[in-house]
């Protein structure tokens, strides 16, 4: 079954993956709409019998090459964009469950879903990447992390 992702006639459960590794956040340039060529966190569809965190490992790989453990969820963000030319249609609408998840091994190298993958400096992250509730998402993880690693 082929599940529209473009006007799609239901919300689709995206995981986004807020990947550390020290002060650097792992992003992966979109190759796909939406937000295609921008720079965003590594994430997709999860899918039908798969946890929430196996979706979060499984993406991450396939986007990236990278091998992660996920540590818990960071927050929920609805991205729901509407139709220009008509704007009671929906176009595009993910509830994106974001996960924060340590780094294990491997370096980053784009396949799948990803343009390009790199390592950036959590301070940087604002200047690379658009979407404000991503950038939110990165701060928040880093600031858990951090402070569950400090205890």
């Amino acid at each position: 079954m082929t599940i529209a992702r473009e006007f799609p006639q239901a919300p689709l459960v995206g995981i986004g993956v807020v990947v550390l590794r020290g002060d650097h956040v792992l992003l992966i340039r979109r190759a796909r709409p939406p937000r295609q060529g921008e720079w965003s966190l590594p994430g997709g569809l999860q899918n039908l019998g798969e946890t929430v965190f196996e979706a979060a490992v499984r993406e991450v790989r396939e986007e990236t090459t990278i091998s992660v453990r996920p540590l818990g969820i960071v927050d929920v963000v609805d991205l729901i964009e509407r139709d220009e030319d008509s704007p009671g249609r929906v176009r595009w609408h993910y509830t994106l469950i974001d996960v924060a998840a340590a780094w294990s091994a491997g370096e980053p190298r784009a396949s799948d879903d990803a343009a390009d993958a790199a390592w950036v400096p959590v301070a940087a992250v604002a200047a690379r990447v658009g979407w404000g509730e991503t950038i939110r998402i990165i701060g928040q993880a880093y600031r858990a992390y951090h402070a569950a690693a400090a205890t």
